[in-house]
Parts: structure tokens; sequence; C-alpha cells
């Protein structure tokens, strides 16, 4: 359930929550992970902390003009953070694209498909997207689970389409519909 005026998404066990400046050091310590850059598409390693402030502070404007909405994945009760999702805004075309990373400690658990669920509710109840997509490596397998999980279709395959630790990545398009619309 989205609450407008806090910005937060909340789900059976999570809080999606705007980022913090306090939460850099975390951000830092999770994604200062070799396992978390080889699947992302553009998370730097290293990950000093003073990327992550640099990161954070862009948030702000850009959820006010409606151009990214990021979110830190956090516990509902103890707040801890997981991770964070984030999703564009392509107003033109209705639609938008949303990636996500999870700090290794937590993978396995369920938040990003958790969070994805919330994320894509979230574009078309409140920001009316007609359509969600996103895009993973394919030499990351579970991304596509967590994306099927949540009634995505796959749409297509970028052959080598990223350059990535010296070898050529595909990239596996998905995406969903707004049939509500």
């Amino acid at each position: 359930m989205y609450n407008e005026k806090k910005r937060t998404i909340t789900t059976e066990r999570l809080l999606i929550r705007p980022f913090e400046l306090s939460d850099a050091q975390r951000v830092s310590e999770l994604c200062n992970n070799y396992n978390v850059y080889k699947s992302t598409l553009t998370l730097p390693y290293p990950y000093p902390i003073e990327s992550a402030r640099i990161w954070i502070q862009t948030h702000e404007e850009n959820f006010n003009n409606n151009r990214y909405y990021e979110f830190a994945i956090t516990d509902k009760h103890t707040h801890e953070l997981y991770g964070a999702i984030g999703l564009s805004n392509h107003p033109i075309h209705r639609n938008g694209e949303f990636g996500y990373w999870i700090g290794e400690e937590y993978w396995g658990r369920g938040y990003a498909t958790e969070a994805t669920k919330a994320l894509i509710s979230f574009a078309f109840s409140e920001k009316h997207y007609h359509k969600v997509y996103a895009r993973f490596f394919a030499s990351n397998p579970a991304s596509g689970r967590v994306m099927q999980k949540v009634g995505m279709v796959e749409e297509g395959r970028l052959v080598h389409h990223v350059y990535k630790e010296n070898k050529y990545e595909d990239l596996i398009h998905y995406g969903i519909l707004n049939t509500g619309v």
C-alpha cells in the first residue's frame, strides 16, 4: 500500500521508503560486493561511501520531477536495509523500467519478488503506467525468476548487448502490461 505523504510502500514484510543520507554507509557496505556488482548494469565496484552519498542526493529531485522513483527496501519492523528498487518514468509512452539490487546476505528470501510486486502496483495504480519492463543479464537467471513470479513475460533477448568483465553479456527483456487500464 502506497502512502503518498510519506512516499512509502508497505507490504507484508517490507517498508519500501525513500533513501536518507544516513543510509549511505549501509548502501556502501552492501554494494561493495563483487557478486552484487556483477549482476547489475550500472553499479560501480568498488563502491565507496561517497558514491552512495552522491547517489542518494539525486533521489529527491528525480522523484519531484517524475524522472525516477528510487526506494530503499527495508524490513517493516526492524528497518534493516536489504537493498534498493527504482523505477524510471517515460510519460510519453506511459511506461518505465525498474531495476533493483539486494545485498548478498539477503538473497533467496523473496525480498526482491515482494518489492518488485509492490513497485509494479505503484507504477500501475499511482503513476498510471501502461507497461513496466526490466532487463537482466542472462548470467543472472535469479532475476528472471523474480520477474516470472510477479507475472512478467519474456519479450526478447538483446544478444551481446553489454560488455562487462571482459566479455559480452546478453540482456533478457521482460515486461508486464497494466490490464486494468
